[in-house]
């Protein structure tokens, strides 16, 4: 087996090994994967990692995001609006293709932007990540826990202890989820497959039943006029384009479908997990850009099917205000039932998001810490293959923030995390093609440096969309970030180590 020293890599990078901007070289980072105390099992296939993408961003956001936004921003334009998001999200998608099959680690974003732009950066992104996986994952168990309600027919899954509540379903489907993940991939992806299957006829249902109320007149006029906002936000809850040009205080109309696109993106967010579970997949290079681009394939067609039933339905402006669902459709041509079937169809969508992200969770942890930009000890594997000691520590910190806080607008963090990740592995797949072209790719990303261009400002515009608010809370998030890192992470880098040691 070649040694960090005999790669081609590890010459390149070693100029660069200094410092806060010390890469590490893929070849070492496809090493450490050998590391028998830090080894994970090879168990999953494309087919597998479909699954996992399916499984992660088909969510309630197809039940209740579709239906408000059509009512309050876009009208019939919906549909339209969703193929502008996935082709926003499709341009980061092959991005992440390529370094998925390029790198084929575990730490997704955080493993490529080592390999890139250096350990400070990655670092930062790793820092990022912790932020988007750990808040999705409480703050989408929490909205099971809602929906587990309307199926079983009782009020809340919460208890109430003086000022103090705890939302006890929130906190059991996270344990039950960590048990799984402990015991194996595999075990994981198979349950992810049965509570895919269920959402799935839940929308094939929706669909069909739709279809036999469909009237195209309500599809006309596809972009309605625009109309100013009815809820304009000032201060620190504008948008950030909002406050720095004054505009974009419209509903309807081009604006309002560009603004649709930005809202709808976010039910596309979570595909980016797949490549954490790159260094589990029996055949990454070929494996995970399929698993990636496929689920986001088969997402994209649901969501637009689904909208297109949904506006034809009914007239949009009957789906206006803050608590329309799909439901509200069905239940405006007399369909009761479809509201607990649309739950049922919620609950397990919702059930699979947090598995994935759960996963997602521990396995970019995983890759800082076997690094040594965290405690080394968390990267221990069990006889499982599966890294036990971070799965309880992610269960437990996620079952205190979904069993005690409230998260409110929080949940925009989730999003602006996200997008910065998407931006630098956008920026990354460039640099690797001129830092490193030797490496063999299993799938490139065409016309570049165009396409990661375009990715990039597709990204930026989401984020400048996002409130001041979350751009604060974001920034003093990164600034704690830089803290850690100086006060842990540099001193006791393993690759700052074995810098040292060769000097």
């Amino acid at each position: 087996m070649a040694t960090p020293e005999t790669t081609p890599g590890a010459s390149r990078s070693a100029g660069r090994a200094n410092g806060l901007f010390r890469t590490k070289s893929v070849e070492q980072s496809i090493l450490d994967t050998d590391e028998p105390d830090s080894r994970l099992r090879k168990d999953l296939t494309a087919w597998d990692l479909t699954i996992f993408g399916v499984a992660v961003v088909v969510g309630a956001g197809i039940f209740t995001l579709t239906a408000r936004t059509a009512g309050n921003v876009a009208g019939p334009s919906v549909s339209l609006a969703f193929v502008f998001a996935a082709i926003a999200c499709g341009l980061t998608a092959v991005c992440y293709a390529e370094f998925a099959s390029t790198v084929p680690v575990a730490g997704s974003a955080y493993t490529y932007s080592y390999a890139t732009f250096g350990e400070l950066v990655a670092w930062i992104i790793g820092w990022d990540l912790i932020l988007e996986f750990a808040l999705a994952a409480s703050v989408v168990a929490k909205g099971w826990s809602q929906y587990l309600g309307t199926v079983f027919g009782f009020e809340s899954a919460t208890v109430h202890w003086g000022s103090v509540t705890f939302d006890w379903g929130a906190v059991t489907l996270l344990a039950v989820l960590g048990v799984l993940l402990a015991v194996g991939t595999k075990v994981s992806s198979r349950v992810s497959a049965i509570a895919v299957a269920i959402k799935l006829g839940v929308i094939a249902l929706v669909i069909v039943v739709g279809l036999m109320y469909f009237n195209a007149d309500n599809l006309s006029p596809y972009i309605p006029p625009s109309e100013p906002a009815q809820d304009s936000a000032s201060g620190l809850h504008q948008t950030l384009f909002a406050f720095l040009t004054g505009a974009g205080n419209t509903d309807f109309g081009w604006y309002g479908l560009l603004a649709a696109a930005s809202l709808v993106f976010f039910a596309f967010i979570g595909f980016d997990v797949v490549a954490t579970a790159a260094e589990e997949t029996k055949n990454p290079q070929k494996a995970v850009p399929r698993g990636i681009l496929g689920s986001l394939l088969i997402v994209t067609v649901l969501y637009v099917a689904v909208t297109l039933v949904l506006t034809g339905m009914v007239p949009y402006t009957d789906l206006a205000g803050d608590n329309a669902t799909l439901a509200t459709a069905f239940a405006i041509h007399g369909v009761d039932w479809a509201e607990t079937v649309i739950s049922i169809g919620a609950l397990a969508g919702l059930t699979t998001v947090v598995m994935v992200l759960f996963l997602g969770q521990t396995r970019v942890l995983f890759a800082m810490a076997r690094d040594g930009l965290l405690p080394r000890w968390l990267a221990h594997t069990g006889s499982r293959g599966t890294p036990v000691r971070l799965t309880v520590i992610v269960g437990v910190i996620c079952c205190v923030l979904a069993g005690f806080v409230d998260f409110g607008t929080l949940e925009e963090m989730v999003n602006i995390g996200t997008l910065f990740a998407f931006v630098l592995v956008s920026v990354g797949v460039v640099v690797l093609r001129r830092t490193r072209p030797d490496l063999p790719r299993g799938f490139r990303v065409p016309l570049v440096p165009y396409l990661p261009i375009l990715a990039v400002v597709s990204c930026l515009w989401l984020m400048v969309n996002l409130s001041v608010e979350t751009w604060l809370r974001f920034i003093i998030w990164m600034a704690l970030g830089f803290v850690v890192y100086f006060a842990y992470g540099r001193r006791n880098s393993v690759l700052g180590r074995k810098t040292t040691n060769t000097d």
